[in-house]
């Protein structure tokens, strides 16, 4: 119990207490007419804020402009952008902002005025990088050319600002140093971000101007290979991933389960497309995943990579086929170069690269011409041992130099070190009717005549010592009468990152897989 000394409050107690009340109800008071001054002062608070989280709420009349879209032409317009906010830098009575959308991005100014206050001015310098926010601008022409954007002959002066959604204030990697021009050398100071913490926020690192031009030029890809073939009359065909037998005979498949037995991942369509080829559909093409199994940790292997598969009947010779396959990837660097000018520069501003070049008709050597300017140029090999890489490098620089060319292909390889379904060459057994094709020193499609009698199938297979019993359902694809026929696989990752001089394939796929990667 308390006592009755402990109850007892003095009077200058009490006088003390009534003093503390009226000092912060005179504090309440003060607090409440500095909120209403600003309120009053605040004569932009509707211009700007959070804005409630988008639920299709309602649907808007408005007009959003693209960034790309903002030129000259546009001068004096009233304008909405949605866009992500790039970078921030507050100065005094004005914030500049640098807005961006995918590739492009535009020069943006807050400045106290009529039109913004001082708080609308604090709010534009606090929101976080990487937010997304709608801006109604005046897009005014500017006198000296904003050189760090890509729109620089304009910029917005902002009127109002609304966060559409927010990013957190920590970013696993900052754009501008995602994008640093590779000089190859560290600079002082400058941060620069590794390969494993680019792929491991990869949703991020997407975003960079860069990978943005790298997707929009490999869909470029997709779309002139798929129209080229269109216009010469191939069908496009989709094929089975999952298949009861190593698609090539090898070892180097993922197997799956199925049911109560086991199935395997297609390390390519080969299979699928010469049984159209027997099925009477003549020119056929895929595009599709394909799975590797291979060990193999280099700057141009995927466990997984998209497929550009060709297979074509021919009337006399398989030459018709190499003819239809180097026009259609003439085809694709033409494309390339007339409608992804924009792509290549952004591309080229952090990885420089010589513009790609290439001949029509397109280059073609026979497998021992090559190997004739590789010993020329000092290299010891045998007339049928397969090319390494190193050598199908440095036979690159070789056509390079001789025939100013980066795209060729070469014919005739030796029989020994082709797949068991690959056609011998009539002329000399020793070699087959067999084609690789190079970018930049570096394979990107492999081909050949295919083996379309079942007696000499078997013959070949047997001399590969593979077990005919896994393969059984092949070979009497071609017990029925087959048109001769030939084709070749190309891999899109490859093709994309070897015209654009980068020197990595992980660069080029989009979720990358290789054997240290299954995320994310």
């Amino acid at each position: 119990l308390w006592s009755e000394e402990a109850l007892m409050i003095t009077p200058e107690e009490q006088a003390q207490s009534k003093k503390a009340l009226k000092k912060q109800q005179k504090e309440a008071e003060k607090q409440a007419k500095k909120a209403e001054k600003q309120a009053k002062m605040d004569f932009a608070k509707d211009r700007y804020g959070v804005s409630a989280m988008v639920q299709s709420q309602e649907r808007l009349g408005r007009t959003l402009i693209r960034v790309q879209d903002l030129t000259p032409e546009k001068a004096n317009q009233l304008v909405w952008v949605r866009a992500r906010m790039h970078t921030i830098r507050a100065k005094g009575k004005q914030c500049f902002l640098v807005l961006r959308q995918q590739q492009f991005n535009v020069q943006a100014l807050v400045a106290v005025g009529d039109r913004a206050s001082k708080q609308m001015v604090k709010f534009a310098a606090n929101i976080t990088k990487e937010s997304i926010v709608d801006v109604e601008a005046v897009v005014q022409t500017v006198e000296q050319k904003i050189e760090t954007c890509t729109q620089h002959d304009v910029e917005l002066h902002v009127e109002r600002i609304f966060v559409i959604s927010q990013a957190d204030a920590r970013l696993p990697l900052q754009l501008e140093d995602a994008v640093r021009p590779d000089v190859g050398v560290e600079e002082e100071g400058r941060a620069t971000v590794n390969q494993d913490t680019r792929l491991d926020n990869r949703v991020i690192d997407l975003r960079t101007t860069t990978s943005q031009a790298i997707f929009r030029l490999q869909s470029g890809v997709c779309q002139l290979f798929r129209d080229t073939l269109l216009q010469k009359g191939f069908v496009e065909i989709q094929t089975p991933k999952i298949i009861s037998a190593a698609s090539e005979g090898g070892a180097n498949v993922f197997t799956v389960s199925y049911f109560k037995t086991s199935a395997y991942l297609a390390q390519s369509p080969q299979l699928y497309k010469q049984m159209c080829i027997c099925a009477d559909f003549d020119k056929v093409f895929c595009i599709g995943p394909v799975f590797r199994a291979e060990d193999s940790n280099t700057h141009r292997h995927l466990t997984e990579f998209v497929g550009l598969d060709i297979e074509m009947a021919f009337n006399y010779h398989y030459h018709e086929v190499l003819d239809s396959i180097t026009d259609t990837m003439v085809e694709i660097f033409k494309g390339l170069m007339d409608r992804f000018q924009t792509e290549i520069q952004t591309v080229c501003k952090q990885y420089h690269s010589e513009p790609f070049k290439f001949l029509e008709p397109t280059l073609r050597l026979e497998y021992q011409e090559g190997v004739a300017m590789l010993r020329a140029a000092g290299v010891e090999m045998g007339d049928e041992e397969d090319l390494s890489t190193p050598n199908e490098k440095l036979l690159g620089r070789l056509v390079k130099e001789k025939y100013d060319t980066d795209f060729y292909v070469l014919d005739k390889y030796p029989l020994e070190v082709r797949p068991f379904y690959t056609m011998p060459d009539p002329h000399n057994p020793k070699y087959s009717n067999s084609y690789d094709m190079f970018m930049r020193g570096e394979e990107i499609l492999s081909g050949a005549q295919r083996v379309h009698d079942a007696q000499l199938l078997t013959e070949r297979a047997s001399h590969h010592g593979i077990d005919l019993e896994k393969i059984k359902a092949y070979i009497d694809s071609f017990r029925y009468g087959a048109p001769p026929h030939a084709g070749g696989g190309i891999g899109l990752e490859r093709v994309t990152m070897l015209y654009l001089g980068l020197h990595n394939i992980r660069q080029t796929s989009m979720f990358p897989r290789d054997p240290k990667r299954l995320t994310p």
